[in-house]
């Protein structure tokens, strides 16, 4: 091989999907290639042209047109185009190509390019997806996470121990243990269908009433001195939590964490099939960093909720190293910082004495979405209920917020930077001054009340009276679909944060600070995501907060045109996943993790999905210019008081 060759065999393997090929593919590659010079503004392929040859830009940059003249792909040094065009069977040009500067191209011949796809799956499944490389990714990275796919029902080896209320303790004690069962369910006859009722082997409905567990049999019968002939109907758990028989063993395992239970009836058509218990999942799939949720609930101080950090660091890069997707990874997180939250909430009012008003604890952002990483600070605030007095009850709320993020610091997330937390007094308010608040955002937008809104109207409870944050997700479902002043001013907000895509689709890095000559992937990628899809979720009405959720409710609205939501979802998981990935690699390596990736440090394939994700981001954020128009103020002053139309 002589010089030209080997540079050309050089240059090549670098870039996907020749960096995978075996050497002797690469060196017939690098023997046949045939090089040409194109000067900008030539045309290379015309529409319906033969094409006999994969080709590869060198050097320079090209841009691809869709019959429609719209430009559809700008492509530069180690990008190839025409497979898709040699892999149809007229193997004619659909996409016309035209040089943007001088340009240099290798020739592939169409003969070569087939052996190969022939031989080599990687090279082939490569080209064959093409524009799908994201969603094979995504959906190769999810397959291969067993928690995932694996269905609740192949836990189950035996059906459940079932009596009816009237049944005495001492009958169920005995049922219980000849069955060597550690609970029981509590069943009844009923005419009435629910959606726990489920018919039995005699034809009759029967309602699921309850459960009664060993651990009750400890704290409510010998503790208290039951009698034996108490029935089970006086001393069961009335609040049954279930799962249905074809959910992944992941979302059981998250249902029972975030539930506190340890016994979790699995439903098959509201037919009990079995019962499953924690053991179950730890014997078929250790992560320790959601089981740390337990651990977390049996510390008595702020202190020993600190000494856990570490272990929450230690799961998180072990569930990055066992293969776990995003989704996986940030939900386990936001179970596991709502146990923190839950706890040091519990043990504050331990401390301070029960809550002279009712309330709720509610965290934003990230935490709400359900999607943190794990350098995510806290975001947090207090809803209180109207009877709320500053001069009586504002010192034991004063207290019980710097107790909770005091603790929350101490325990690994730092204090929000925007001091947006329940320890300042502006966020520690009755359910009608946060009411007042939301509206006054959407009604009178200026810059303070849109980054307002998009970090509250992000919001979930985690402790004391759900229904008030309920009712402030209702409100805000209710009022922003009626709000075109408002969307228009939160989708142009949203268009400031940019993708970091040049015009030739190459990166754009940071210039400055310590991270300069990177990517932050959540300033640059998944923040701006969340916006876009925040503003589409307002738009439609949604009261979901997770991104993913919110797609789906997008989605059933046909807002977005056909595809559209699927390429963010498999963006959204493919940014973050990268970032997860370079965390626990910091993690690892002693370093403190942050939310920057070196480009220069990842494959051609990463790259190119990087590149196909920053795409879909950068399209959906030009439609939000045409899609949320600022209305004139008359027209705006008319929509506040317009009924709601429909979503």
């Amino acid at each position: 091989m002589n010089i030209e060759q080997l540079d050309i065999r050089s240059h090549m393997a670098q870039f996907a999907p020749f960096d995978s090929l075996a050497d002797e593919h690469l060196d017939r590659i690098a023997s046949e290639v045939e090089i040409r010079y194109f000067q900008a503004g030539s045309e290379l392929l015309s529409r319906d042209q033969p094409i006999e040859a994969l080709w590869y830009v060198r050097s320079g940059a090209v841009e691809m047109y869709q019959r429609s003249g719209r430009l559809f792909n700008r492509l530069s040094e180690g990008d190839i185009f025409g497979y898709s065009d040699l892999l149809r069977s007229n193997r004619k040009v659909r996409y016309p190509v035209s040089a943007i500067e001088d340009t240099l191209i290798y020739f592939i011949p169409g003969e070569t390019f087939e052996a190969i796809c022939e031989e080599d799956d990687d090279f082939s499944e490569f080209v064959e997806t093409g524009g799908q490389r994201l969603k094979v990714t995504v959906e190769q990275q999810r397959d291969d996470s067993g928690l995932m796919t694996t269905r609740v029902r192949k836990l189950i080896t035996k059906a459940p121990l079932m009596v009816e209320t009237s049944t005495t303790l001492q009958d169920a004690a005995r049922q219980m243990s000849e069955a060597n069962a550690t609970c029981v369910l509590v069943i009844d006859i009923t005419d009435t269908q629910s959606a726990y009722t489920f018919t039995g082997r005699d034809g009759r409905y029967w309602q699921l009433n309850g459960i009664l567990t060993d651990r009750d049999f400890c704290t409510r019968v010998l503790a208290e001195g039951k009698s034996p002939q108490t029935t089970v109907g006086e001393v069961m758990s009335p609040k049954v939590i279930v799962t249905q028989s074809d959910e992944s063993v992941y979302e059981a395992m998250l249902s029972m964490l975030r539930n506190q239970v340890h016994h979790l009836p699995v439903l098959h058509r509201r037919q009990p099939m079995g019962i499953l218990h924690l053991s179950d999942i730890v014997r078929h799939e250790t992560h320790s960093s959601l089981f740390l949720v337990n651990n977390i609930f049996v510390q008595n101080t702020p202190t020993q909720l600190a000494r856990l950090a570490d272990e929450v660091r230690t799961g998180f890069v072990r569930m990055v190293a066992d293969g776990a997707n995003s989704e996986m990874i940030s939900r386990a997180l936001a179970t596991i910082g709502r146990a923190f939250i839950q706890r040091l909430l519990e043990l504050a009012e331990a401390e301070l004495g029960a809550p002279p008003v009712p309330y709720c604890f509610m965290v934003l952002g990230s935490m709400a979405r359900e999607e943190p990483t794990i350098t995510a600070d806290q975001d947090n605030a207090l809803v209180l209920h109207d009877s709320y007095d500053p001069e009586a009850h504002g010192e034991y709320f004063e207290a019980l917020a710097k107790f909770v993020c005091d603790g929350l610091d101490a325990c690994g997330y730092p204090y929000c930077k925007g001091d947006v937390m329940a320890i300042n007094p502006r966020w520690r308010q009755p359910l009608t001054v946060w009411k007042q608040y939301f509206t006054e955002w959407m009604d009178e937008p200026n810059g303070e009340r849109l980054l307002h809104s998009s970090i509250f109207f992000d919001l979930a409870a985690v402790h004391g009276e759900a229904p008030m944050v309920e009712a402030l997700q209702d409100l805000i479902a209710e009022l922003a679909p009626n709000r075109p002043v408002f969307l228009a001013a939160l989708a142009r907000n949203a268009k400031n944060r940019t993708p970091p895509l040049g015009f030739f689709r190459q990166f754009v890095m940071e210039q400055d600070g310590e991270h300069r000559k990177s990517i932050n992937l959540k300033r640059r990628g998944t923040a701006p995501l969340t916006d876009l899809v925040r503003v589409h979720a307002l738009a439609c009405g949604s009261n979901a907060q997770n991104s993913f959720a919110r797609l789906d409710d997008i989605d059933k609205t046909k807002l977005l045109a056909e595809g559209v939501t699927d390429r963010l979802r498999y963006a959204f998981e493919f940014m973050s996943m990268v970032r997860m990935r370079y965390q626990a690699a910091s993690i690892e390596q002693g370093e403190e993790p942050n939310n920057s990736v070196d480009p220069e440090q990842i494959d051609s394939r990463e790259r190119h999905n990087l590149k196909d994700a920053f795409e879909a981001i950068s399209n959906a954020q030009k439609f939000l210019s045409f899609r949320y128009i600022m209305p004139s103020r008359q027209e705006g002053a008319q929509s506040k008081s317009s009924p709601r139309g429909n979503r």
